[in-house]
């Protein structure tokens, strides 16, 4: 007994001493305030996506970057449940164990938080919740404000790529919009449940309006009717919905508006060697500098991994099938986002955070693709 006693009277009063020492810093030289500040972890800060430097780039012509992270806060134009404008938001916070010194991707060989782009967070586009021919027009002359206003920052030689956080999938309408000011038509890889090349006439109401035919299910019709799509390149991955009608013809209306399609069946029926057919086949069908962009439904993950989404449907893909899809496909990346995460569906953050690996990936396909 008087040992044990002895023993805690030691130690506290070493406790004690150690507290009254003096800090002892790595260097002999004084920190600055950034050394002994500066510091992120994971559950502190403000919350920009994976931590980055925040501008708020619409009312900021003189910062120049090379990847914007930008949130495109809208949701409606959905046809079934809505909340994917609090999406930019979750996925955020699902970023928040990314930081720049702890972000290298050991299957890319880069940082890509590290490298030689200016990553940014962008922040959101103010998108009225009212009136969706507003809500475009406002989206459609935010994008083209950041893409044909802002130069590089590597050499100020080129638009800046643009990672948007969704809102629904009908942001990509006005982001392809602005992108074909920049480099005409562009091939769209298309991760998805659903097909979204629907003619709005598929929808069952005998009421329509112009604005009507505005929704995340009609969005690429529109975006092929605008002749912004590249004619032979496009390509569904995900797909396991039900069709309209008796037979085929949602599937023949895709094939007219020269798309491919590979299922989540394709993918598990075959496994590994399914991924590898479908890298093999895009990677043949896409030119390698023919301008491209990656558009991801969160929908295309089987709900268990993604249940924080408008439009679930079962049998989706796994995080590890889209992962490996999205560092493999070696395409010329002009633009992307990552849209359908509606957090109210969601289970301890994991959509979120799937999403903001979709993100991380993105990124760093892009500044992959610009050490080549």
């Amino acid at each position: 007994m008087r040992f044990t006693v002895a023993t805690s009277l030691l130690a506290a009063m070493a406790v004690a001493k150690a507290l009254q020492s003096p800090i002892q810093f790595a260097s002999n030289s004084e920190p600055t305030l950034d050394q002994l500040w500066g510091e992120d972890w994971p559950f502190n800060g403000i919350q920009t996506f994976a931590h980055l430097n925040y501008t708020k780039c619409l009312v900021d012509p003189e910062t120049s970057f090379d990847i914007g992270v930008i949130g495109v806060p809208f949701d409606t134009a959905t046809t079934y449940r809505s909340g994917a404008r609090f999406g930019p938001r979750a996925i955020r916070t699902g970023s928040q164990r990314q930081t720049s010194k702890r972000a290298f991707n050991t299957r890319a060989g880069i940082n890509p938080y590290q490298d030689w782009a200016k990553v940014i967070d962008c922040g959101d586009i103010p998108v009225t919740p009212m009136d969706n021919e507003l809500a475009l027009d406002q989206m459609t002359k935010a994008f083209e404000e950041l893409l044909l206003k802002r130069k590089n920052a590597v050499d100020g030689s080129g638009p800046p790529k643009l990672v948007a956080l969704g809102g629904d999938h009908s942001i990509l309408l006005p982001h392809l919009r602005a992108l074909n000011k920049v480099y005409g038509k562009v091939a769209v890889i298309h991760f998805d449940a659903h097909l979204d090349t629907w003619s709005p006439s598929k929808y069952p109401s005998f009421w329509s309006s112009d604005q009507s035919k505005f929704t995340h299910g009609s969005m690429l019709w529109m975006a092929n009717e605008e002749d912004l799509l590249s004619d032979d390149y496009n390509v569904h991955i995900g797909l396991r919905t039900r069709i309209s009608g008796k037979d085929w013809e949602d599937y023949e209306d895709d094939d007219d508006q020269g798309w491919a399609r590979f299922s989540a069946d394709d993918i598990w029926i075959n496994g590994l060697g399914g991924l590898k057919e479908i890298v093999r086949s895009i990677n043949e069908r896409i030119p390698k500098d023919y301008p491209t962009y990656v558009s991801v439904d969160i929908d295309c993950l089987d709900p268990g991994f993604a249940p924080g989404t408008g439009t679930i449907e079962s049998g989706g893909l796994l995080p590890r099938e889209l992962f490996y899809l999205l560092r493999n496909i070696d395409v010329n990346l002009v633009g992307a986002d990552i849209v359908e995460v509606s957090p109210q569906y969601d289970h301890a953050e994991i959509t979120a955070t799937n999403g903001a690996e979709v993100a991380y990936q993105l990124i760093t396909s892009i500044v992959k693709q610009g050490k080549k």
